[in-house]
């Protein structure tokens, strides 16, 4: 930890103890209520739910503060533990079904996240790009996509905030924020949660959760999930001749891949947290998170021949993939060149660390809850792939690699929150606090672009297809905050809700031109060697180095009416205002007419302006029929300036076609739609839910350099128009001691836009729309004790899209979602004083 970390921590130790120093108040109740209290009253009654005739009660805390999901004045979803445990989740991802208007995919070629939300979303892997939908763990917010698709195993609770979320929760949030709860530890309870499963495509996963009481006021819980498959993709494509190819031997050369299974998962986690309450008024929670992610590259298709336009890729050209696919099915026609030289080092597959140590304390003041949130995380990120979904071998066995690349980078983040909620017993309550974040990114992407050797000469000193080209920059970054909201009961009924913050954020950028290895001291150096690309880091190699600095400092608030109507109906009227900071681009530095200017290099390298969400909603909420039957109904408009946009714009350099990735500002646009929640228990022992989620977007204007059409006509990324799920789950009693449990839905999403073309409307990258059926049936001991149960996903065998992109006219590439999937789960849960 930085020295500057360590003085952060330092004060609010020292601060903490003073205030824990205080005399002691009557405990005052409402904002009060600990998290450990009702999640324990949750997890007891989420055993008994299933039961019972009526529904439970929803704790949320999507106003900082404990409350009802029904008289909570904000658009916020809630997937409880039982929840979760029906549906059988991959990921939080798949939990998006039971949330409107949200929608989680990946990124293609890598296994991150790209959710979205209200008509934004995440389609780009730009290390410094900042999600609009942030994903919180614990409060702690998690900086990288490639890691937020967390498991669900130990997951309390998932709230979904949609809609810009600047107060509370901070910067970047324009499209909304995931929170998720993990498990807490309980006091004097002896626990043990071990949970294995088997399924396709040679899918093993075995999880465990162990509560140890160590005093009667501390208690530990060790978590470890572990999970390897083959994979759903096959290494299978196949190839035309290959001609022009400076080597030789890949001239006529034509045939298919070794089919083998790619795509595999290998992930082990472990998070271990001790829970300490030295008094009635204190409780710290100290966590430690491991994570090591060995999974398979993520391989994609080369899927050219789906594209309609008058203009034919670049591969096509060059006659090196069929036009034809070897196999009706995409998953068979996955490629990847499993290069271990020239820096990529693809067998070894992608490797994702993470460590990371948070300590979450609450201290009861009597008047109030103060709250503090530390957190520290390193992720080491190597992340190789075959980027054109294409992998030609030549006769000696050479891979010819249109784009392989491995994408490196060293990720250092610390958090600091303070907050107090207060709960006066008057008609006035609120909610201050500051955020502290600072942030390190080393980053450097080896390429090599073998496309090049089949459409202009070797280099000097090798073939492109052997010669690494080596991209690096770094930024330094840290982001303060203070924030207050305050609610005032206006009658009994009515309440006003006020609230702003002010984000100051300061960014540091470091970048140098794409380099071959040789060129990193500014000259020629044939000697120079590196082991990993990110030994060519900026900092270690300082010669034409740019620094770029930047600012942003802005306000954000909130104003929300909120009425009970009656005891059953709450209705609710809100105005938001969000922002996401200006952001640099990794690509900078690469194939561009600046690359040889330093002085145009540095203009090129400016970050964007900030992107800022003005958001109007109304809602109600209702809970009918004796608690048997809740409905929720919000409907919203959101106005969107300066839209952060990567662009892929095609580019010749050296007579040769090629591309540059740019990151600017290019538009605004305008979102309204509803959003639609209900959830009944029709008889005892059975509950039926339904989402239905609509949204109508469209850009008021959208300017980019080198568009070839009006960008304004194309839809919005990740913004299906219409979503919808319906779930079903009915326990049956089996005699006095077992029981069987049914769970169904179907989750549709209409078909939406992954990436936009620049030149060709009809270049632009759509997801399928697709309506995914999933099911398991459980037998269980009546108290949960132990349990079997049968899952499947995607029971109808459904071919979709998750991600897909047109890069810039060379080639068109996409990953595909699961086929059908058929697993068996046993678990054993012991729970005892």
């Amino acid at each position: 930890m930085a020295l500057r970390d360590l003085r952060w921590s330092a004060a609010f130790g020292a601060m903490a103890a003073a205030m824990m120093a205080t005399p002691t108040y009557a405990a005052a109740g409402g904002a009060n209520d600990e998290p450990q209290a009702a999640q324990t009253t949750q997890a007891q009654s989420s055993a008994d739910e299933m039961s019972s005739d009526r529904l439970n009660e929803i704790v949320v805390t999507a106003t900082r503060r404990d409350s009802n999901l029904q008289r909570t004045p904000v658009a916020v979803s809630a997937v409880d533990a039982s929840l979760i445990r029906q549906s059988s989740p991959r990921d939080i991802g798949d939990l998006a079904a039971f949330v409107p208007n949200f929608s989680a995919n990946t990124i293609t070629n890598f296994n991150a996240a790209s959710f979205a939300m209200r008509g934004v979303g995440q389609t780009s892997i730009i290390v410094y790009f900042e999600p609009p939908v942030a994903v919180l763990v614990d409060d702690f917010v998690v900086p990288s996509v490639q890691t937020q698709l967390l498991d669900t195993f130990d997951v309390a609770q998932v709230e979904v905030l949609r809609g810009p979320q600047g107060t509370l929760f901070g910067k970047n949030t324009t499209g909304g924020a995931v929170t998720v709860k993990t498990k807490r530890p309980e006091l004097g309870v002896i626990g043990v949660d071990v949970r294995a499963e088997v399924g396709s495509f040679g899918t093993y996963k075995g999880q465990m959760a162990a509560n140890i009481p160590i005093f009667s006021n501390m208690a530990l819980r060790v978590v470890a999930g572990a999970e390897k498959s083959d994979g759903f993709y096959r290494n299978g494509a196949c190839y035309g001749p290959v001609v022009s190819f400076v080597p030789g031997n890949f001239s006529g050369v034509s045939g298919c891949l070794d089919g083998k299974r790619a795509g595999g998962k290998d992930v082990v986690n472990l998070r271990g947290k001790l829970l300490w309450e030295p008094t009635s008024r204190l409780k710290i929670l100290a966590q430690y998170e491991w994570l090591r992610d060995r999974s398979d590259t993520v391989p994609s298709v080369n899927e050219n021949y789906t594209y309609t336009g008058s203009t034919p890729f670049l591969t096509d050209i060059l006659n090196t993939v069929r036009q034809n696919p070897a196999s009706s099915d995409p998953l068979d026609n996955a490629a990847v060149t499993y290069r271990q030289d020239g820096l990529i080092k693809m067998r070894n597959g992608q490797r994702i660390s993470v460590d990371g140590f948070y300590l979450n304390a609450d201290y009861d003041l009597g008047f109030g809850k103060l709250t503090s949130v530390t957190g520290w995380r390193r992720q080491i990120s190597r992340i190789p792939n075959s980027y054109a979904g294409a992998a030609p071998i030549g006769l000696d066995g050479t891979p010819l690699s249109f784009f392989d690349a491995t994408r490196d980078d060293n990720r250092k983040t610390f958090q600091q929150e303070l907050r107090l909620a207060t709960n006066t017993g008057t008609a006035f309550d609120a909610v201050i606090g500051g955020f502290y974040q600072r942030e390190t990114v080393d980053f450097c992407v080896a390429q090599i672009l073998g496309f090049l050797d089949l459409v202009q000469g070797p280099l000097p000193f090798g073939n492109w297809n052997d010669t690494p080209f080596i991209l690096c920059n770094a930024q330094r970054s840290n982001s303060k905050a203070v924030f207050a909201e305050g609610t005032y009961k206006l009658t009994d009924k009515l309440s006003l809700t006020g609230g702003v913050r002010y984000t100051w954020e300061n960014k540091t950028w470091y970048g140098r031109n794409q380099v071959f290895v040789p060129q990193l001291n500014g000259g020629f150096d044939p000697s120079i060697q590196i082991s990993e690309a990110l030994g060519a880091s900026v900092f270690k190699y300082p010669a034409g180095v740019v620094t770029v600095n930047d600012k942003s400092n802005k306000p954000t608030w909130r104003m929300t009416l909120g009425y009970q109507a009656t005891p059953d109906i709450y209705a609710y009227a809100n105005y938001s205002r969000g922002f996401k900071s200006g952001g640099f681009n990794d690509q900078i530095g690469g194939f561009a007419a600046f690359a040889t200017d330093l002085n145009a290099f540095r203009e090129a390298a400016r970050a964007t302006r900030p992107e800022t969400a003005d958001s109007f909603e109304a809602g109600i909420k209702t809970e009918l029929f004796d608690h048997r039957l809740r409905f929720n109904l919000t409907g919203f408009y959101v106005k969107y300036k300066d839209l952060q946009k990567q662009l892929n714009v095609p580019i010749v350099v050296n007579g040769a076609p090629n591309q540059v990735t740019l990151f600017v500002n290019a538009a605004s646009a305008t979102v309204k739609g509803i959003e639609a929640e209900a959830t009944a228990r029709l008889f005892k022992g059975f509950t039926l839910r339904g989402v239905l989620g609509f949204q109508d977007g469209k850009y008021n204007q959208y300017t980019a350099p080198g568009a070839g059409y009006n960008l304004a006509d194309a839809p919005l990324d990740r913004a299906p128009k219409w979503q919808w799920t319906i779930d079903g789950a009915y326990e049956v009693p089996l005699g006095s001691n077992l029981k069987v449990i049914a769970n169904a839905s179907a989750a549709y999403t209409a078909k939406n836009l992954n990436t936009q073309s620049i030149t060709d409307i009809d270049g632009n990258t759509f997801l399928n729309a697709r309506t995914l059926v999933n099911a398991s049936l459980t037998l269980s001991q009546i108290d949960d004790k132990y349990y079997i149960k049968a899952i499947g996903r995607n029971l109808t065998d459904e071919r979709y899209r998750i991600a897909s992109q047109n890069v810039a006219g060379l080639w068109l590439n996409s990953n595909f979602g699961a086929p059908r999937y058929f697993g068996l789960e046993v678990g054993v849960k012991f729970r005892g004083p």
